[in-house]
């Protein structure tokens, strides 16, 4: 059976004769120190080339320890989530994790890649109750690159792992106690990156003070969260509303930030991730309006609710859901789906900029500014016309907006791009509301056409309905008029 965990860490380079601090410093009052040695053995595994790698997915299968067996490790929002599945007798990589990291590896045969021995001194502190607040791993590392000619090395580690009682506070007290000594934070992102002799991080992280080196920390977030939304989907899980935002950052960069990239391949790129994005919207217009309209029916009169209104719209909503998941999960399975991972993985790792990207970072402010400017002069134009299209415009525009301020806070500074990022999530929220009435609108004219013909319903409650949706829409366009400044 699967399991998954978040995991959240630290990792430091030490020399061989580093000493560990002592650690029972960073205990609260009452907690323990545990300490233990054990080997671990992990074999890992990709495709010839290298695809999991170079999206930071990792999948092992390791021997020893308490967590032996069938590891996949998945990035996203700054963690990783370890799905694990026990070892069994079994050849080969279990279906389970095949199947997870199957668009990932866009379908292509995985092999082993790199074998890692590690002994590792465990030093795992809880509180007083008993709660693991954190793991330091204190790793003696031997690793080979399996190829067409084998790479051996030898390093040594230190990792640090909250536990579920954790805190961010405590994973920096422990980080000051290594590095008063000669720990110092690695550059290696993972044991395989360093046994493969390739820093996946290293461009993005070493800020050079070019407009590229902002531009790639930003967009590979945003991928990191899609590729993320890819393998969560396959275990059944719900990554819609996480990964069409992950998209909408994206195209959004492209746009507002256009003249940094090629533009053959940039508009190639946006209407690929268009595409995508609009099978997922499918299913999510339903999840969002079958939670507007039960809120919306359980605030009704019981006198005004004529019918089994709230079955009819769970049920044909629900029914609708699960036909645009089915074409979701047909989508994943698809080559045109296989080609848009192919091409996210190569803007990773070769991503098409033009010159001006490698200059300074005042192309980033120059063109988070003109968004600024436009996303205003949307919305002045969208109140004085009143029109649902125009303000749908000044809604993308505002979005547009906050995602620039938000890419360009290391350039801006972080206070200043959160209260640009706060002032656009309001104007985004209340043109959101005003798009969601007008979407719902059509939605209950059709659902109450249904009801109307259908013997032991009818069409009263589902014309109230739309009628308060239309209300709120006027409410929307009177609070977007009070945010034209």
């Amino acid at each position: 059976m699967l399991e998954a965990q978040r995991e959240r860490e630290d990792k430091y380079e030490v020399d061989h004769d580093f000493a560990v601090p002592d650690l029972e410093e960073t205990l609260p009052a009452g907690g323990r120190l545990e300490q233990a040695t054990t080997t671990l053995d992990s074999v890992y595994y990709d495709t010839d080339d290298h695809d999991l790698f170079g999206h930071r997915v990792t999948l092992r299968r390791r021997a020893g320890g308490t967590d032996a067996g069938w590891h996949l490790k998945v990035p996203a929002d700054k963690a990783r989530t370890e799905v694990r599945l026990p070892a069994d007798d079994a050849d080969g990589i279990p279906a389970e994790m095949t199947d997870l990291v199957a668009g990932v590896a866009v379908d292509k045969p995985l092999r082993p890649v790199a074998m890692i021995s590690t002994t590792r001194g465990t030093y795992r502190l809880f509180d007083a109750d008993g709660i693991l607040l954190a793991e330091v791993a204190d790793d003696r590392v031997q690793a080979t690159a399996i190829g067409d000619s084998a790479r051996a090395s030898a390093w040594r580690e230190i990792e640090v792992e909250l536990g579920e009682g954790g805190d961010e506070e405590l994973l920096q007290r422990i980080g000051e106690r290594l590095t008063r000594g000669t720990a110092r934070p690695s550059e290696w992102e993972s044991k395989l990156s360093r046994t493969l002799a390739a820093d996946t991080t290293s461009d993005l992280a070493r800020a050079d003070g070019t407009a590229r080196t902002v531009l790639l920390a930003y967009l590979d977030a945003q991928v990191e969260a899609i590729v993320a939304g890819d393998v969560w989907l396959r275990r059944g899980l719900d990554p819609i509303h996480s990964t069409r935002v992950a998209i909408r950052r994206f195209r959004s960069t492209l746009r507002v930030f256009r003249d940094l990239f090629d533009p053959d391949q940039r508009r190639r790129l946006d209407r690929e991730l268009k595409w995508y994005a609009g099978v997922l919207g499918e299913v999510r217009d339903r999840q969002v309006q079958r939670e507007r309209f039960a809120g919306a029916v359980a605030t009704l009169p019981v006198e005004l609710v004529m019918g089994p209104v709230a079955a009819r719209i769970e049920n044909d909503l629900l029914a609708e859901q699960h036909r645009s998941l089915d074409i979701v999960m047909d989508t994943l399975a698809g080559a045109r789906y296989r080609d848009l991972v192919a091409s996210l993985a190569r803007w990773r790792t070769a991503p098409p900029l033009t010159d001006e990207a490698t200059a300074g970072e005042k192309a980033i402010e120059q063109a988070a500014g003109k968004a600024r400017r436009k996303a205003k002069k949307r919305l002045a134009t969208a109140v004085a016309v009143g029109d649902d299209t125009e303000l749908h415009r000044a809604r993308k525009a505002a979005k547009r907006a906050r995602y620039a301020a938000e890419l360009a806070a290391p350039v801006i500074g972080t206070k200043k791009a959160a209260r640009k990022v706060k002032k656009y999530k309001k104007i985004q929220r209340v043109l959101g509301e005003h798009q969601d009435s007008v979407v719902a609108t059509g939605i209950l004219r059709t659902l109450g056409a249904r009801a109307g013909t259908t013997p032991g319903e009818n069409g009263f409650t589902f014309g109230l309905l739309y009628a308060l949706e239309q209300q709120n829409a006027d409410n929307a366009r009177a609070q977007a008029t009070r945010l034209v400044s």
